[in-house]
């Protein structure tokens, strides 16, 4: 509640709007590029270029982006047919990109996001008025049965009070966000943060360009989307699972004390505490109970940014469950492999270990 909503600022006049450029790198998305695509081409702002990387895509992506730049002046498209030594693929993708810019403003996306038509002019009024040289949005996540629904609505109560995105405004604390369906970004503050190639082989590049941002002395700032950013992540639980192998290790720098301390985090304040109301006595039931009365209604608010039943608070535990075992295989895969398999290309973990931002 803390946070502005893009819905609350009006959209800019075209006076007031500079040349932005839309920037994603796209790997084998022919399933949900067509649909970003239009909505990329039916933004209403009047200096706009979309620049689109295909990262050697080995289905109809090329083609499909090909296509679309022959009917839409305003697209660009890089094809990107070897990848360079030393970069993670997205990354790379995404620094093409801005080598072939012209915006005064930078807006990094993925190939599978939907924007409403004035979601950039309003982005526009929201850092003018409150001077900011980067601005990342929290956008819808669409989910599709129970158990997306329990597994994203855990996955937001958890980014909400690791990274308490209230505060990545405040120039004196060190919190920061970066979400990968929305960051506009001043080009000279890009710049002077190193631009992508300082996240050359950092796997969670989209939460550490917030951090670069920031550590670099640039006003930061988080905002709420809900559906003028609309996102369908990975379909159903398996493959939601399967997705995040690559990250969750990753996004505790590779290492295993932090892990440690992450799940016995998940363990004693988000599964043990209903544990105890079922089957502890006296002090320990109603210590437990407050923990549980505090969970639930932190939960219980996601859900209802998330735009879903505040009901599915009641599935905490079950989305803490899931959470810890995506967390231990995401560790014990990487550990197992020495190392992560990302858009076809296996990195081994010394050289990410060394990538860390």
């Amino acid at each position: 509640m803390r946070l502005p909503w893009v819905r609350d600022f009006p959209p800019a006049p075209d006076a007031a709007c500079p040349r932005v450029s839309i920037l994603f790198a796209a790997r084998d998305e022919e399933e949900k590029l067509p649909a970003a695509l239009t909505t990329l081409m039916q933004i209403d702002y009047p200096e706009l270029q979309v620049v689109a990387v295909d990262d050697r895509s080995k289905d109809a992506t090329g083609r499909i982006l090909d296509e679309f730049a022959a009917s839409h002046p305003r697209l660009r498209v890089v094809h990107v047919e070897q990848l360079a030594e030393g970069w993670l693929g997205k990354p790379h993708g995404l620094q093409k990109a801005y080598e072939a810019s012209t915006g005064a403003w930078l807006l990094f996306t993925d190939a599978d996001v939907r924007l409403k038509p004035d979601v950039l002019r309003r982005a526009i009024s929201l850092v003018r008025e409150l001077n900011l040289d980067h601005l990342t949005l929290l956008g819808d996540v669409e989910m599709v049965g129970f158990w997306e629904t329990v597994l994203i609505t855990f996955f937001g109560l958890g980014f909400h009070i690791a990274a308490n995105p209230s505060q990545v405004s405040n120039s004196r604390s060190s919190r920061y966000v970066g979400v990968g369906a929305f960051q506009l970004l001043r080009r000279s503050a890009y710049e002077a943060s190193g631009t992508h190639r300082r996240l050359a082989m950092e796997v969670v590049d989209d939460m550490k360009l917030g951090k670069l941002v920031k550590q670099a002395g640039f006003r930061s700032g988080c905002g709420v989307a809900q559906d003028f950013v609309a996102v369908r992540w990975h379909a159903g639980l398996g493959n939601l699972v399967r997705g995040v192998t690559k990250n969750f290790f990753a996004g505790a720098g590779y290492d295993l004390r932090i892990v440690a301390g992450q799940l016995s985090g998940l363990l004693m304040m988000n599964i043990l505490p209903f544990a105890g109301v079922a089957f502890g006595h006296g002090w320990i039931r109603a210590s437990s109970a407050i923990a549980v009365v505090i969970a639930l209604s932190f939960h219980a608010g996601v859900a209802w940014v998330m735009r879903v039943s505040p009901l599915y608070a009641l599935t905490h535990p079950l989305g803490a469950a899931l959470f810890f075992y995506m967390l231990l295989r995401s560790t014990v895969v990487t550990l197992w492999q020495g190392g992560i398999v990302w858009r076809d290309t296996f990195y081994p973990l010394e050289d990410l270990k060394r990538g860390v931002v």
